[in-house]
């Protein structure tokens, strides 16, 4: 049973680092003992998976696996402790941004550090821990590892421009290939192995201060990525393994052309044959990272926006029958429901709503969007309306995809938004307040889980936001300043979870 709870958003890159992106390092445990002294039972993060670097770069939506880990999120510091660095080569530190992610620069930088780490690597030393970590990640780790240092070695052309041999797994030309490019495929490894490493100790650290950590999970997988390249049968290819269809979503609030995400589509009939195998370990895999996950664009797995492959944007589509309750029946045999919320936002279809209902997932709750739509007879009939919320939701003040509590009200929130706003409420707060009696609201949700993105608990405007999905452009890169995880915060969050029967 879920108990009454909150939580806040934050992803690991945004925490403070002077190595120019948020890390599992010392900050990261900074940042965790600060939720615990605020009350806070949750640390929610979007998906940890490496970002391809090429199409939407930088998304952590947009990843090179569905299982690997983003290496540039491992600690240098905590590769120092562990002998794997200098002191000197941590203190040759190029100037970072503070407030913001220069991935070209870290990607550059960090890099060097993790060939460092890696030629200072000796498998005989932590023979035990690295041979176990690679046996049971064997499933995704081997064909990752080799996948990365193929695309290493073919530069810049994607895996099916490769020979056929390559592209298409023939099984001999593969095993010469690894034999020619093994210190590339056992570079990845280990660095995969220090990623977990450091991931599960850090999780470690939370849970034992009674903080769970919600994992997010992305409906679709990029072209340029590992699965693509090792389970083609489960999309929809044509002969030469190009896409025959993307994934987007039509017009919407967010975009008046939809949004083209690009990734290619599932062939469900052929994943339905094979018991959803991929989708469950996927799903396990995720389990053992995060105490809970959320799955990303829920009602794709019911109705899906397919669009030709080819077009300039998302209008052209159309919807397609996904597996539906078929696939979540599957599923629930093999991981508990409990540990799933279901990214129900935007237009939602009945039978999207009444299989939640149905299920008793938790679905989701935005007070942002709380006061648009209609109004019945004086009622509000909008689900995200504070007072039409239900217990088995999650509710959140925005998401990653939104502005911040201040920059919507400063920027976006109409005239009628506010005095809606406002008559919720119960009076007219200043507009340097507004993010704190929008936390109040979702505070005071019968939600059992209430959600914070952060920067909504620091009070900050549109310049904090993290993603503006109709643009590729300026995305993923807001951090924390050093010196903003203070004391009278935490006091402040954990006198409102008190006062709001969350603690």
């Amino acid at each position: 049973m879920i108990k009454r709870a909150s939580g806040v958003l934050l992803h690991v890159t945004s925490l403070a680092s002077k190595y120019g992106i948020g890390d599992f390092g010392p900050e990261a445990y900074r940042f965790a003992d600060f939720l615990a002294r605020a009350k806070q039972r949750y640390w929610q993060v979007l998906p940890l998976n490496p970002p391809t670097l090429s199409q939407n770069p930088y998304s952590p939506y947009n990843g090179l696996s569905a299982f690997a880990g983003n290496t540039f999120l491992i600690s240098p510091d905590l590769l120092y402790r562990q002998g794997f660095l200098t002191k000197r080569e941590i203190q040759d530190c190029p100037r970072f941004a503070e407030t913001q992610v220069e991935y070209t620069k870290v990607v550059s930088y960090k890099a060097k550090l993790l060939n460092a780490a890696y030629e200072r690597f000796n498998p005989l030393r932590r023979q035990n821990a690295y041979e176990q970590f690679c046996f049971e990640n064997a499933g995704w780790l081997e064909d990752f590892a080799l996948f990365v240092a193929l695309r290493q070695h073919f530069r810049p052309r994607l895996w099916c421009d490769w020979p056929v041999e390559l592209r298409e797994r023939w099984e001999k030309p593969l095993t010469a290939a690894k034999e020619k490019l093994q210190d590339s495929v056992n570079r990845e490894k280990f660095l995969q192995y220090l990623f977990f490493s450091q991931w599960f100790a850090l999780k470690r650290h939370c849970n034992q201060l009674g903080i769970e950590i919600i994992g997010d999970i992305p409906i679709y997988v990029a072209y340029d990525s590992a699965d693509l390249w090792s389970h083609p049968e489960i999309f929809k290819l044509n002969r030469y393994r190009d896409p025959e269809f993307v994934s987007g979503v039509p017009p919407d609030l967010f975009s008046k052309t939809g949004q083209l995400w690009g990734n290619p589509t599932y062939n469900w009939l052929a994943l339905k044959k094979n018991r959803y195998l991929w989708w469950i370990e996927r799903l396990r895999h995720n389990l053992a990272m995060f105490d809970r996950v959320r799955l990303d664009h829920f009602r794709g797995f019911f109705r899906y926006w397919r669009v030709l492959a080819g077009e300039q944007s998302a209008k052209n589509g159309k919807w397609m029958k996904g597996p539906g309750g078929n696939f979540f029946d599957a599923i629930f045999k093999q991981i508990p429901k409990q540990a799933v919320i279901a990214e129900d936002l935007g237009y939602i279809t009945p039978d999207v709503k009444r299989f939640v209902k149905k299920s008793g997932l938790y679905g989701m709750r935005v007070i942002q969007f709380g006061f648009g739509g209609s109004r019945r007879a004086g009622t509000e009939t909008n689900p995200h309306f504070p007072k039409n919320h239900i217990k088995n939701s999650v509710v959140y003040t925005g998401t990653h995809d939104n502005n911040t509590a201040v920059g919507w009200f400063k920027k976006e929130a109409t005239a009628e938004q506010k005095s809606r706003l406002f008559d919720c409420l119960g009076h007219k707060p200043r507009a340097n307040d507004i993010h704190w009696e929008m936390i109040r609201l979702a505070m005071s949700s019968v939600a059992d889980i209430a959600i914070i993105p952060f920067q909504d608990v620091l009070g900050l405007d549109e310049n904090a936001r993290m993603n503006r999905p109709s643009s590729v452009r300026g995305n993923w890169q807001w951090r924390l300043r050093p010196g903003q995880l203070t004391l009278q915060i935490s006091k402040k969050l954990a006198k409102l979870t008190q006062i709001t029967g969350r603690w």
